[in-house]
């Protein structure tokens, strides 16, 4: 059974993409820093518990998945914060860029032997801001455009060897990556993205010829809708 590691796995994109992975029949490696056996209740899941914001932690994780036979790499987890860029606290700049682009280059640099010999994929969730510039966007814009041309640079890189690499590019799409900011998605189906909508991505990449590669994923919604949040 092919082994899958996907980090982000307990909530939103990340949940989407695990679930329908062990659909698929693939053996699961979900890291996130809350996530648990049980989230999945599913016998090829496996939990691992990780803060990504941490460099020790991550870097830990690295060398425990450098053991394990890899056969998929998904960097789902991320975050974003949208502000005047003078107002983003430093700690906040740091940390997204290390979670948003470090993080995905750490987990590659450890598994990319092993994704190479298994003939696997590299999948970077990224985001549409990767291909825009957006006003209050400037770091987590950089962080995307920078796992982009990881990316694309890699596909390059490797194209010897039978290693797939496709970035995906979501537009906005509902979770719980809006908890904490000031606007979340719209209600309107045709103004939003849906998890399961980058799952199916996924799943289009991984049934495809392997002989072909998607090197670019963009997924926007037909109409565009935000929602902007009361205040408090």
């Amino acid at each position: 059974m092919n082994k899958a590691v996907v980090t982000g796995a307990s909530s939103g994109i990340g949940k989407a993409i695990t679930n329908r992975l062990l659909t698929l029949g693939y053996e699961v490696i979900g890291v996130s820093r809350s996530v648990k056996d049980d989230d999945f209740n599913h016998a090829n899941f496996h939990a691992v518990t990780c803060n990504l914001a941490k460099e020790e932690e991550t870097i830990q994780l690295c060398q425990k998945l450098k053991k394990e036979n890899i056969f998929i790499l998904i960097n789902c987890a991320g975050f974003g914060r949208f502000e005047p860029h003078e107002a983003l606290h430093v700690n906040t700049i740091t940390t997204m860029t290390f979670v948003n682009l470090t993080v995905p280059m750490l987990l590659t640099n450890a598994l990319l032997r092993s994704l190479k010999e298994n003939e696997g994929y590299l999948i970077n969730i990224n985001s549409i801001e990767a291909l825009r510039a957006s006003k209050f966007a400037a770091v987590y814009s950089a962080t995307k455009a920078g796992l982009k041309a990881f990316g694309d640079a890699l596909f390059e890189e490797t194209r010897k060897s039978r290693l797939s690499i496709t970035n995906i590019n979501p537009d906005m799409t509902q979770s719980s990556f809006y908890d904490e900011l000031r606007f979340d998605v719209s209600q309107k189906e045709d103004e939003k993205l849906l998890a399961s909508d980058i799952a199916d991505a996924v799943a289009h990449i991984l049934t495809m010829r392997k002989g072909a590669v998607v090197s670019e994923y963009t997924l926007r919604s037909l109409h565009f809708g935000i929602a902007k949040k009361s205040k408090k």
